[in-house]
């Protein structure tokens, strides 16, 4: 990087959603040292009889879970879309338009227990967890009226898991959202005028500066992006060009366990705690298209910024302005390759 972005304010461009964000970094000389302030500690039980997520437990439906022993899988009892929403659209004029949503939610319990999570998982266990995800893209994305399956994990009270039981969520839809259609454009484009992955060249590029990058496997790279929002915003990105998490061999789903698992517990150990985030699979949409343009990513936005008490929210000129961060990425993603990867309750 140029010595002029390392201390003046700057934008940078995020080609991924046509978009910007501000850079502030003369910010970070402000009184704050890194300290790590470390909170109670999160000591749950292996089996929470009051859990509606864990094994043989009644959910709020009355339905019962099963003892399942390693990933279980359910309609949400709560979804925000719904299979039977009949076909309605509303347009009075084009200041007042509505359409009715059709669609389908799902939970993915990562484990039968409720201590963990998934930096605490074995890799085996993870694996699991990615295989369900890719039955579950095939099948949902297999039905005639879903066009889009977002795949998430909300991990912490603080990025509004109601739950701690290790646990991810699945919204398939009838249209596409907006952040996977923004992606959807940008690479598009990029593909129609190169003939090449927007992210395959991102990603090669990123691998000679060797400034943001976390760590690599034979099959994937982590790394802070270089026009990442969040304070310790990350992805972990596939090696080989391709659309979506289906097409993964099986060598491929084991590295990307392993980076999954690496990668979290680098959060944790950043300040000690049970790191909050947000995370998700951007991958092609499921209409039917062949979508060669798309190159399938896994993003994480956490929120911590200055230890595991302050966190980072957008708010003010972030909310009516434009998205701003106050460290660089190239300063993240020096804090995050200097942590370990052994998880510091096992040090």
């Amino acid at each position: 990087m140029n010595s002029i972005f390392e201390e003046h304010p700057h934008k940078r461009y995020n080609p991924l959603t046509d978009s910007w964000v501000l850079v502030s970094p003369h910010r970070a000389k402000r009184p704050w040292q890194g300290q790590v302030e470390k909170v109670a500690g999160d000591d749950r039980p292996a089996y929470d009889e009051t859990c509606y997520l864990c094994p043989t437990n009644t959910r709020m439906n009355g339905e019962v879970n099963p003892d399942y022993q390693d990933v279980y899988i359910f309609n949400n009892d709560f979804a925000a879309l719904l299979e039977d929403t009949p076909p309605h659209s509303f347009e009075e004029d084009e200041l007042f338009k509505a359409a009715t949503e059709r669609g389908l939610g799902r939970v993915i319990c990562f484990s039968p227990r409720h201590d963990l999570t998934v930096p605490e998982m074995e890799e085996t266990a993870i694996r699991k967890v990615v295989d369900a995800w890719v039955d579950e893209y095939l099948t949902l994305g297999g039905k005639d009226f879903i066009n889009y399956v977002q795949i998430f994990e909300n991990k912490g009270f603080v990025m509004g898991c109601s739950n701690p039981h290790p646990h991810g969520q699945i919204w398939a839809s009838s249209s596409i959202p907006d952040e996977p259609m923004k992606k959807q454009i940008s690479q598009l484009k990029y593909w129609q005028k190169n003939q090449r992955s927007l992210l395959a060249d991102y990603v090669e590029k990123e691998l000679i500066k060797q400034e943001r990058v976390l760590f690599e496997n034979e099959h994937f790279v982590a790394l802070v992006p270089y026009w990442a929002v969040w304070p310790f915003e990350t992805m972990i990105v596939p090696k080989r060009k391709m659309a979506r998490i289906s097409d993964m061999t099986d060598a491929e789903k084991d590295a990307f366990a392993n980076a999954y698992k690496r990668l979290t517990v680098r959060y944790d150990n950043l300040f000690e705690t049970s790191f909050p985030y947000s995370a998700g699979v951007h991958q092609a949409p499921t209409d039917g298209e062949a979508h060669d343009e798309w190159h399938w990513h896994f993003v994480f936005y956490p929120p911590l910024l200055r230890s595991a008490t302050v966190k980072k929210f957008m708010v003010g000129y972030e909310m009516l302005a434009n998205p701003q961060r106050d460290i660089t990425a190239e300063k993240s993603a020096a804090v995050l390759r200097a942590l370990s990867e052994v998880h510091y309750k096992t040090k």
